[in-house]
């Protein structure tokens, strides 16, 4: 009954929160299960890398922590911006089933995502994010690790943009 309650207070956030996604869980997958089912392999092109450094020099320049990246964070941000594309959307669609994988894959605790479409840059996308009290909120928070995924659609040459946080 936890269980059920949990998924629909999440899914009922997420329905309620289009600019930014977050989630809670009180339980997590063991180490040894988390590590046989990790995405370990993913090749980051210089705008993620770039989008990364943005983002943790931001945190640093506030007093927060940095944050490391984690392959499989940004395996699951990549598949959201597919979907995107391959939808025409833009949107937080599927985020708890983003989420519960992280938590049960990587033990995660907390889980934030953030979207952006259309900037030409990881800084302009920084930017945005930045300037919205719920994406910024994210970048701020209590998180440890994170992952970005950042596309383009082959036929408008459009970006997209999933970062996804995580407390480990």
């Amino acid at each position: 009954m936890k269980r059920y309650l949990l998924r629909a207070v999440l899914l009922s956030a997420v329905i309620f929160t289009m600019n930014s996604c977050s989630s809670d869980a009180t339980e997590a997958a063991s180490p040894v299960e988390a590590k046989s089912q990790a995405v370990v392999n993913y090749t980051y092109t210089a705008n993620e890398l770039e989008a990364m450094k943005l983002i943790n020099d931001y945190r640093v320049s506030v007093g927060l922590n940095t944050l490391e990246k984690i392959n499989h964070i940004s395996y699951k941000s990549e598949e959201h911006d597919n979907y995107m594309i391959t939808n025409n959307v833009v949107n937080h669609d599927d985020f708890v089933a983003r989420s519960e994988n992280i938590i049960k894959v990587l033990g995660a605790k907390t889980v934030g995502e953030n979207i952006a479409y259309n900037y030409s840059s990881p800084q302009a996308a920084l930017n945005a994010w930045l300037n919205s009290p719920a994406h910024k909120q994210n970048i701020e928070g209590n998180f440890t690790h994170f992952g970005i995924a950042i596309r383009e659609n082959p036929t408008t040459g459009k970006k997209y943009y999933t970062n996804i946080f995580a407390k480990i």
